[in-house]
Formats: C-alpha cells, structure tokens, sequence
C-alpha cells in the first residue's frame, strides 16, 4: 500500500472519528428543567443555546395547558362590603344564607374553566374552614352553628364535577395577634397551610401573594419562605405554587393583560429565592418589566427560569362581591382572553360569590357568554393541509384571527413570526406579526378572504418546534 493512500485512510478515519465525536457530543446535550445556570465564562450565543434547552416540569407544562382558571374571592369581606378590611371583624357577621358550592363547580365547569381556587384566607385572617390556630374562623360563625366548612365544600363538589382545586392562604394575616413576632407567625402560618394541604385531597395550585405589613408589635413579618415551599412539595408534591412560588408568576397588573412578548424562560429570579431582590436589582428587573427575556438581557443574566405568566383580573371591578357592582362586558371579557391565553398566558378569573353564598345570576350569565364566544370563535380551524410553512384552507375563507402553539416540552424558541394571507388574486398579504409564541399566541387583524397562510418564523433560539397553526373568525362580542 503507497504512502499517499494510507495517509488518505489515515484523514478519512480522523473525520469519521470526529464526526463521530460531534454526534456523540451533540446527543449528550439535554434539557434544563425549571432552571439553567449558565457557565461564568459563557458567551452571549452560548447563553441563548443553553437558554433553548430550558423547558417546563410536568407540573408546570399541565398547569399551562389549563388555560382558563377561575379565582373565588369569598369571606368575611363580602359581608363587610369591603375591599380591604381591617382583620377585627366580628366572626358572627359571616353567614351566607345558601351556600350552595356545588353551584359555584357546577356553573365554572359549564363555562369552560378548568381549575377553581378558593380564598381560603385573605388578609383580614379569616378562615374558611374550621382551623385549630384561631378563633377567627367559620367555627366561630352563625352559618350551619358553626360546623360547617367551605373548603370541605368546594372540595366534595370538585370531587363530583371533576374539577382541578386550588388554594389561597393570605400571608399577611391582620388578626393574628402574633403577626410581625415572626418565628411565631411563622409556627402558625405552616399550621394552617398544612390543615389545608393534608385535609382535602389533592390541591392543584398553592397560591401566595406577597403582601406583608407590619405586626401589632410594630415589626414587619418577615416570612419563611423555604419552609412554607418546603410543606407544599412535601404534602402536595404535584401543586404549583405561584406568585410567591417558583411554578406560576404574576404577570404584573391586574387588568388581564399579558405582555405582547410573554416569554416562559424569564431572567428575573423568583421572589422566594434569597438571591432575588439583588439578582433582580442587577438586571433592573421586577414584576412589571416589560422585558423578561430578550436575548439581550439573557446576555447579562447568570441564570433562566422557567417561570409562566398567570393574569389575574377579576369579572367585577372589586375582588369581593359588592351588590351596586356589575361583572364586565362580553367586550372587555373577549380582549382579556385575547390578551391572555391569547398571549402565552394563563388567565384567572375572580368570579365572586353573593352573601347567600351563590355566584350571582348576572355573573353567571357573562361567563356562559364568554365560553360560547371561545368556543365558536376557535372550535373550527379552517386549515385543512399544510405543506412546509404554508397552511392551506378547503375553500376561500373570510378570516380575522390567526393562531400559532409551540411544543414546549421542547422549550419555547420562537422570537418573531410573520403570517401572510394567500388573497383571490394569488398574491400574499403580510396580515400580522409578532414575538413570542409559546403555549398559545393569537394575533388579529381586519378581516381579509384568503385560500391559505404561509407562517415565517423570522427569527429563533436553535430550531423552533410549531405544532399548531389556526386560521379563525372571530364571532362578534354582542351578547349570544
């Protein structure tokens, strides 16, 4: 064998060697679940690659497939009329006359909602449920002689519609006398979470807000929070905890809206975290940044979380039931879902129940117009072929909507879209564009008769994984 061809074996077997390597190496890469720290010496590309293996807990990826979740706001403050009460209320002053939580599941399972979460105790620190760590409770209540139980109800009747429940447990407690001696509120606090969390089957979402104040004491509550998370993945391994929790985040308002570009793999740190008010300070990041996760701030960031956005507004103007209120319109209601679910997030309705301890018939009524305009809205997709990137419908179709979903067990990828409408004369008209996508993204426009959509992903982090693409007309927002 000549020299000349050993040396071309020898150079072949080298590149195969290293192909080899490269595949080896490249099927080696994994995913980040929750979190990606990244290597202190590593460059900004480097960062966005990481950043596109970030991806959901199975938690987390269920939770956000919800997509339509529903608050009750029910207490002391819906007999007090108040938004915010002063937490000396007189126990006897709760007494709904017909409590009737099967109504509650029964009307939220009709209208389409998935998972109900009770105020278990706002701030005023009124239970719901017959605790042993205070007098302020419904034990101490006129209504059923002091033996009944909201939460016991709601769960029973969860258990018979088959619906998803949550709970809030108020952190800031305005009756308790040991509030602001933190060790002992503390004491209490997990006392109180953990009746809750090992009394009534499977809790879905734990949800706490980060109010706090000060203590009769004068002294600002400073909570525990490693040991209240530490109670939730204890007896409810599978809940989210959101808010003050690093599962679910608050969007930043309470008006419905989500940001035009939502991004799951966000850099501002969990509130919980020991490290997040210096993180965050750093970054120039809060809860109302409009920016969470451009590529120019994970060039800055040390790390990314998988943190999705929950919207909480309420159907009324107030939280709590007030009688001189009425629950928004159809209108405003249709932008809040665009502007929501509609935006990579999930939406959580506060819809509260009436001193008898029923949701009022007006509320009742809006929501049952809400899920039939969801429903006839987006239940027919007019594409019926796709080839490559072109989205192709059965006949010309007049349409105002179009809908795009990632596969986020993959990561969310996608920075900016463009979508194109195929019009009579054979030419593309660009009808919307975009950022990001993720779960859900529902862009809108006038409505334009088209045969087609072509879908142009402009700009990614690594390869983007779209999985559905819809073409809608949207039903009008008059009462159905």
């Amino acid at each position: 064998m000549n020299k000349s061809l050993n040396l071309r074996l020898m150079k072949t077997r080298l590149t195969c060697i290293m192909l080899t390597s490269l595949l080896a190496l490249t099927a080696c890469k994994h995913n980040y679940e929750k979190m990606v720290e990244f290597p202190a010496d590593a460059s900004a590309e480097e960062k966005i690659e990481m950043a596109s293996r970030l991806v959901p807990s199975k938690r987390q990826l269920e939770w956000q497939k919800l997509e339509l979740t529903v608050f009750l706001h029910f207490g002391m403050n819906t007999f007090t009329d108040k938004e915010w009460g002063e937490g000396n209320e007189d126990p006897q002053l709760f007494n709904p006359t017909s409590l009737d939580a099967d109504q509650w599941v029964r009307t939220l399972k009709a209208a389409g909602l998935m998972l109900v979460i009770v105020s278990g105790k706002h701030l005023v620190g009124f239970c719901l449920w017959p605790t042993a760590t205070t007098s302020h409770s419904v034990a101490h209540s006129p209504w059923k002689g002091g033996k009944g139980d909201v939460v016991r109800e709601l769960r029973e009747a969860c258990n018979r519609h088959n619906m998803k429940m949550g709970v809030y447990l108020s952190p800031w407690d305005r009756n308790a006398k040991c509030y602001g001696d933190s060790p002992r509120y503390n004491d209490m606090f997990v006392a109180q979470l953990t009746e809750l969390l090992s009394n009534y089957g499977r809790i879905d979402e734990v949800w706490f807000d980060g109010a706090c104040g000060e203590g009769p004491n004068g002294r600002r509550q400073e909570y525990d929070w490693d040991r209240f998370a530490s109670v939730v993945r204890t007896l409810q391994p599978d809940a989210v905890t959101a808010i003050m929790g690093d599962d679910v985040r608050w969007v930043g308002n309470e008006n419905g809206q989500g940001r035009v570009t939502e991004w799951c793999a966000t850099a501002i740190t969990p509130g919980i975290y020991p490290h997040a008010k210096a993180e965050n300070e750093r970054l120039g990041l809060d809860e109302l940044s409009p920016d969470l996760g451009s590529r120019d701030l994970v060039a800055r960031a040390d790390r990314l979380y998988w943190w999705p956005s929950e919207v909480d507004v309420s159907i009324r103007p107030g939280w709590f039931y007030h009688a001189g209120e009425q629950p928004k319109s159809l209108q405003e209601l249709s932008e809040i879902y665009l502007n929501s679910v509609g935006r990579n997030s999930v939406l959580l309705l506060n819809v509260p129940p009436d001193t008898d301890g029923r949701i009022h018939s007006t509320d009742s009524l809006r929501l049952m117009q809400l899920h039939r305009w969801i429903d006839g809205s987006f239940s027919r997709n007019l594409v019926t072929k796709q080839s490559g990137n072109v989205y192709e419908f059965a006949a010309p179709a007049t349409i105002d909507a179009v809908m795009l979903q990632e596969d986020l067990t993959k990561g969310q990828h996608i920075e900016s879209f463009t979508v194109e409408a195929l019009d009579a004369n054979g030419a593309w008209l660009k009808v919307a564009e975009g950022t990001t996508v993720g779960m859900k993204r529902i862009a809108t426009f006038p409505e334009v008769t088209a045969s087609a959509l072509r879908v142009t992903v402009t700009q990614s982090r690594g390869k983007h994984h779209l999985t559905g693409v819809g073409a809608y007309k949207l039903l009008p927002t008059t009462p159905i």
